[in-house]
């Protein structure tokens, strides 16, 4: 059964691992990636309803993960493929599940609870194999702490610094006269955001999200990247004072939850979406330029349009809902966007933004 706190409940199949699951129920527009939102560090926390009607038709690889396991609490879709279908897959969704102790069902009104999670707002709940009592789970649901408040970060942070060499796949690095030495925050970081750094000429070193400025600025980087990630930023402070002592030092670029903590570190005030943005179909205008870039996104916090000084502007809102999608600084080398560039899953209309991060660090 999945029953949300505020008992509204549904029956279906269970696929995946036995057990409980308990998150904030959210729902993700994307027709495929399963595999890298599953693998996503930022849904740490959520329970993923995906809306288009069969998962898993194409199996799960080794290649296409976005970090080094699933990071979802749950997983809730209409069908669930049993026999996927191609030739790069090793094992099929069920058993990836299996293997990473990830509860899911299958088979319940995926619309419905979508409609209902958009009239009433993302919400806690519970996926149970186990327990079949609506009042218990509700009750089990509402005691769930949420995420506002909550540091995800330090779940999902690397333990120690990496270096990242692979480029983005199929083609080959961008050739350039000079490599840059870029630091990437890693706050929950998706691999494919190393690649595609990778991908603009940068020599990318990888740091936990408890490293100090001081640390960073003493390697003497030529960029540093804030990276996306689970979780309310207000709560992540550490990051924000970090954000702090970088700003005006090195030239810097946040996605994501990358842009909430640089709006929080240059004064502004963020905020939780009814029921967030997640899949690769939001429309983003570009105030600059009006042209509307097709993007994917993830989070559930914004950055709040009006809280932001005199020396930031907003770059890009949101079509849907003129939530902030982008901001920059007026006079020193910071810009971020809401949204995610290195898409995977999504369109890749935004990857420019990759080349704008070096064109920023050339000037």
């Amino acid at each position: 059964m999945l029953v949300l706190a505020d008992g509204t409940a549904f029956t279906g199949t269970a696929f995946g691992a036995d057990g409980e699951a308990v998150g904030e129920v959210v729902f993700n527009t994307s027709l495929s990636g399963y595999q890298e939102i599953i693998t996503d560090p930022s849904y740490r926390g959520q329970i993923v309803t995906m809306t288009a009607p069969q998962i898993g038709n194409y199996g799960v690889n080794p290649e296409d993960v976005e970090s080094s396991r699933p990071w979802i609490e749950g997983l809730v879709v209409k069908e669930c493929s049993p026999l996927p279908s191609n030739w790069r897959a090793t094992q099929s969704l069920d058993a990836y599940l299996k293997e990473w102790g990830v509860v899911g069902i299958e088979g319940l009104d995926t619309r419905a609870l979508t409609k209902h999670l958009r009239d009433s707002g993302a919400q806690e709940g519970v996926i149970s194999t186990v327990d079949f009592d609506i009042d218990r789970l509700a009750a089990k649901a509402k005691a769930s702490p949420g995420l506002v408040g909550r540091d995800l970060v330090r779940d999902v942070t690397c333990e120690k610094p990496y270096t990242w060499t692979e480029g983005p796949w199929g083609r080959a690095p961008e050739t350039v006269t000079q490599k840059h030495q870029v630091v990437v925050y890693d706050f929950g970081v998706k691999r494919n955001i190393l690649r595609c750094l990778v991908g603009v000429g940068c020599d990318v070193r990888v740091v936990p999200a408890t490293t100090p400025a001081s640390e960073v600025l003493a390697s003497k980087p030529d960029g540093v990247v804030l990276s996306n990630g689970p979780g309310d930023p207000a709560a992540v402070t550490y990051a924000i004072e970090t954000a702090q002592a970088l700003v005006g030092r090195v030239p810097l670029f946040g996605i994501c939850l990358g842009q909430q903590l640089l709006g929080l570190a240059l004064g502004g005030a963020t905020s939780k979406l009814k029921f967030g943005h997640h899949g690769g179909n939001q429309p983003v205008l570009d105030l600059a330029t009006q042209q509307v870039t097709i993007t994917a996104q993830n989070h559930g916090f914004t950055v709040d349009l009006d809280s932001l000084g005199p020396d930031v502007e907003a770059t890009h809102v949101n079509l849907n809902d003129r939530t902030l999608e982008g901001l920059r600084h007026k006079k020193l080398p910071i810009f971020a966007v809401q949204y995610h560039p290195e898409a995977s899953p999504g369109p890749h209309d935004a990857g420019y933004l990759f080349r704008r991060f070096v064109e920023m660090i050339n000037a």
